[in-house]
């Protein structure tokens, strides 16, 4: 893996500070928190603007979190392959035809203290379902699912309840789902 922005300790330092700052200028409040001794799949959502990843990372910072995060390999080209490599982000190539969730999975298992960010909704625009990727690559690495929310409404970002995985997907994600229901995206009309 890539060194990453959490790596250093006075740029960690400083970002933390600078976040709590920008964060606290826009109104926001951060709540919860995260066993840094163990690998998780965090989940983002709901996921319905570009605005959730700045959010994301800032709350993240705050919290003390170094978060990796699953990127169309797109805005990965130059220039930018670098900087959003640094910020956390692995390129995922969404034309080929390749097993995401073994890869992701081998990730969490393979690196220590590895907080993958998976938004359900795999993109921005409204969808009827989420995808099950987070919560198979939960589920074959047996990792806890932790539940990321940024709650524009309210002014809130932070982490909610872990869940772990049953196998029996449709029971889990009625846990999972109704932790989302009063949570407010950017663009309420683009989530369920």
């Amino acid at each position: 893996m890539p060194i990453t922005m959490f790596d250093t300790p006075i740029l960690r330092w400083c970002l933390k500070h600078l976040s709590r700052f920008f964060l606290k200028l826009s109104g926001w409040k951060v709540s919860g928190s995260l066993p840094l001794d163990s690998s998780c799949v965090l989940i983002a959502a709901p996921h319905t603007s570009n605005w959730d990843l700045v959010y994301m990372l800032w709350v993240s910072f705050v919290l003390g979190i170094p978060i990796h995060w699953l990127g169309k390999a797109q805005i990965f080209k130059f220039p930018f392959k670098r900087i959003m490599q640094w910020m956390g982000g692995i390129p995922v190539d969404r034309s080929q035809s390749n097993n995401m969730v073994d890869y992701a999975a081998g990730l969490l298992r393979d690196n220590q203290n590895f907080i993958l960010v998976v938004p359900p909704e795999g993109t921005r625009t409204n969808v009827t379902y989420w995808k099950t990727g987070f919560y198979y690559i939960a589920h074959q690495a047996t990792v806890p699912i932790y539940l990321g929310f940024l709650d524009y409404q309210k002014k809130i970002g932070g982490i909610g309840p872990a869940v772990l995985t049953t196998g029996n997907f449709e029971q889990d994600m009625i846990a999972i789902k109704s932790f989302y229901q009063d949570i407010q995206g950017k663009y309420p009309s683009l989530h369920q």
